[in-house]
């Protein structure tokens, strides 16, 4: 395998996801783009096309944003008399990617594993790849960039294809993902920090229940005033 990129350019699960749908939704939703906080969200927590399926809440989208716009990750833009600011990716500018090889990654930031079979059919509206030997040929560009972006996989027992992976999080994380995805378990093995991040969104979650329980019951005891 490919040796890791230094630990302080590394990513955790949740800059992987949020950095992952703006480079989507670019392409997608291109009248909605750049991306406000809670469309970013929305995003994130989309139960369609991603793996794992995340529950993050807006504050904690907020913070990621914060981390990686000091990296040069992304752009916050703020137009004259907007309300809110949006947000644009720079993977292209940070990494020196055209768009073929951006389609590549962000599918495998969003979806983990997978064969460059299933690339091809699931970049779709992202870039129009004519033959999986061209989406073979983005892999090998991204396998070799230094540091590189995305590893080839051992044929896994009873497969005859390959499957590639990012490496955006580092190669421990994508060793955890590969021997999670051969038991059929979870594919995601948050970072520390991501770990403490998804606590607090969990936290907030709780609050925002607990608040909704109030305002019902509130309303229930004016039935009885």
């Amino acid at each position: 395998m490919t040796n890791e990129a230094d630990n302080a350019n590394l990513l955790d699960p949740f800059e992987t996801r949020v950095l992952a749908v703006l480079a989507e939704k670019e392409a997608l939703t291109p009248d909605n783009y750049p991306m406000s906080l809670n469309a970013i969200t929305n995003g994130c927590n989309q139960l369609s096309s991603r793996d794992p399926v995340m529950s993050i809440s807006e504050e904690t989208v907020a913070d990621v944003l914060q981390r990686l716009m000091q990296r040069k990750f992304v752009n916050g833009i703020t137009q004259a008399g907007a309300r809110v600011t949006k947000y644009e990716h720079r993977m292209r500018i940070k990494w020196s990617l055209e768009q073929d090889k951006v389609a590549v990654l962000t599918v495998l930031m969003l979806r983990g594993l997978q064969t460059a079979g299933e690339i091809r059919t699931r970049t779709g509206r992202l870039h129009d790849f004519k033959s999986v030997a061209d989406v073979e040929l983005a892999l090998q560009f991204l396998i070799d960039k230094y540091p590189p972006l995305a590893a080839k996989l051992p044929l896994a027992p009873g497969t005859k294809e390959p499957r590639y992976g990012h490496l955006l999080q580092g190669e421990e994380a994508l060793a955890r993902e590969e021997t999670a995805a051969s038991y059929g378990g979870s594919t995601s093995t948050p970072a520390q920090g991501s770990r403490v991040a998804q606590l607090e969104a969990e936290v907030a979650q709780l609050r925002q229940d607990f608040t909704d329980l109030a305002a019902q019951f509130e309303q229930f005891k004016k039935q009885f005033e």
